[in-house]
């Protein structure tokens, strides 16, 4: 029996199908938010490749139970693929090729993507620098070897191996761009958020008295140089900073502080406006040029776009965690969304993770799309792409949300609360990672690899009826 139901109506039938105690499964599985009060553990998880070889240490290196599986397949409990290898001899060999193959990733003139490494020619380079490398290990690795257990084939170890490591790696090129030409920096004009400077003028005259006579005394507070203009008291505190040059910045100094009188002049009179300007003319400064910050532009005359590496080695994910929590099913409906960021979640069969955590629910039913539309996919660890946007002055680190790949094309891929799009961090990295997108595309050109786009996508429209390649029209184009 076939149901057909209404667009509008999909993704709440959905959500309760994978409900643990829905009717609709007709089985009970219960998936339990942690408390607050559990204790908490820092968890490391490597990739897949390391996971598949039996390679991983800490939490994913034992087969892993995903409680509260989807209705997708039954309810049943879900464990993790067993290892390709078994012996230590086997293990031991598979590291060396993992530190062989990292050594790649600089060779662009060589292996200019992950799927070089599968050439013949490389294959017996891998292979020839691993043997000499367990050359010295050797005889420890046939120490205690059970006589039953087949003799080492190093050269299908290899080969195995790269092979997984190949197919487990989407090909991220390490970018950087570098101003070749003149570089000029700037602060565009803005206007002055005053909300938080409402200043009002003090006494001038401090009393003060004599602890042993407790005779009591005044002191006259200092009265700064006077200024030929309202606006010169800050404008001249303004100038000690060391980023800001008068003769560069002046016309805009002035409008900022042209502001800030005109503000304190909508409620108090000539003579207080002058006063909280002379004895408070530092503080506004301080204000103001940490408003400035946020304004501040940096350009060149060029830039040189260098690509060091095709690809990179997937770098372990660091959580904190439940102590002896179970992974969840990521298909399960998590009913009390507030603490999903400490649920871990596996059960996947295309993240190139076994297990992974979400900052929300919208992550979650976005990892459903991808388990069906991608071929591969996986949310970055720190340091992955090493993409730097504009905050100000600072230059935090961008980590997307989602990479994926498909037949066609690789989606860098944030999921955004639709309120918080236009929000000036959140378009700062899309212009970042946009920019990072294009050079990526422009470099695939040249090895025969797949184009690269990034989407911003509002979390309303993550609905697990629409397909991966309709998000396309949420592209961000630098």
């Amino acid at each position: 029996m076939t149901g057909y139901v209404a667009h509008d109506k999909f993704q709440e039938i959905i959500d309760e199908a994978n409900r643990g105690d829905s009717p609709i499964r007709l089985k009970q599985v219960i998936l339990d938010a942690p408390s607050a009060d559990d204790k908490k553990v820092s968890v490391q998880v490597e990739s897949g490749a390391a996971a598949l070889l039996g390679l991983a240490t800490g939490l994913t290196q034992a087969p892993a139970v995903i409680t509260g599986a989807s209705a997708a397949d039954g309810g049943a409990e879900v464990l993790a693929p067993e290892p390709v290898f078994i012996t230590e001899a086997e293990k031991q060999a598979a590291r060396v090729v993992m530190d062989v193959i990292g050594k790649y990733e600089v060779r662009r003139d060589l292996v200019p993507t992950s799927s070089a490494l599968l050439k013949p020619e490389v294959q017996k380079e891998i292979l020839a620098e691993v043997a000499e490398r367990l050359r010295p290990l050797q005889g420890d690795l046939l120490v205690g070897v059970d006589e039953s257990i087949p003799a080492l084939d190093l050269s299908a170890v290899v080969a195995k191996t790269t092979e997984i490591v190949v197919q487990q790696t989407i090909d991220i090129p390490r970018i950087a761009v570098v101003p070749t030409g003149e570089v000029t920096t700037g602060f565009h004009a803005f206007k002055l958020d005053v909300n938080q400077l409402h200043l009002q003028p003090g006494q001038r005259e401090i009393v003060g008295q004599m602890l042993r006579t407790n005779e009591q005394f005044t002191l006259a507070a200092e009265v700064g140089l006077k200024e030929q203009r309202p606006e010169d008291y800050i404008v001249h505190a303004l100038v000690d900073f060391d980023d800001i040059d008068y003769f560069t910045h002046a016309e805009l100094l002035y409008d900022l502080a042209g502001q800030m009188v005109q503000h304190l002049r909508s409620y108090l009179s000539e003579d207080e406006a002058i006063s909280v300007l002379d004895r408070d003319r530092r503080l506004i400064a301080r204000e103001i040029h940490a408003q400035m910050m946020a304004h501040f532009w940096e350009d060149a005359t060029a830039y040189e776009v260098q690509v060091s590496r095709g690809f990179t080695e997937l770098k372990p994910c660091n959580y904190t965690a439940t102590a002896g929590q179970t992974a969840h099913h990521f298909r399960e409906t998590v009913t009390e969304t507030s603490r999903i960021k400490q649920m871990l979640f596996g059960g996947f069969a295309r993240c190139l993770y076994p297990l992974q955590k979400f900052d929300s629910d919208t992550e979650r039913r976005f990892a459903i799309i991808l388990e069906r539309d991608a071929t591969k996919w996986f949310k970055p660890a720190k340091g992955q792409f090493q993409i730097y946007y504009k905050l100000g002055t600072e230059q935090p680190e961008y980590i997307p949300d989602f990479v994926a790949e498909t037949d066609a094309t690789i989606f860098m891929v944030e999921t955004k609360a639709r309120a918080d799009i236009n929000t000036q961090e959140v378009q700062a990295k899309a212009a970042a990672a946009s920019r990072w997108c294009k050079h990526a595309t422009t470099h695939s050109v040249t090895v025969g690899t797949k184009p690269w786009q990034y989407l911003l996508v509002p979390h309303d429209e993550v609905v697990e009826s629409i397909r991966l390649t309709d998000f396309a029209r949420f592209q961000v184009k630098a």
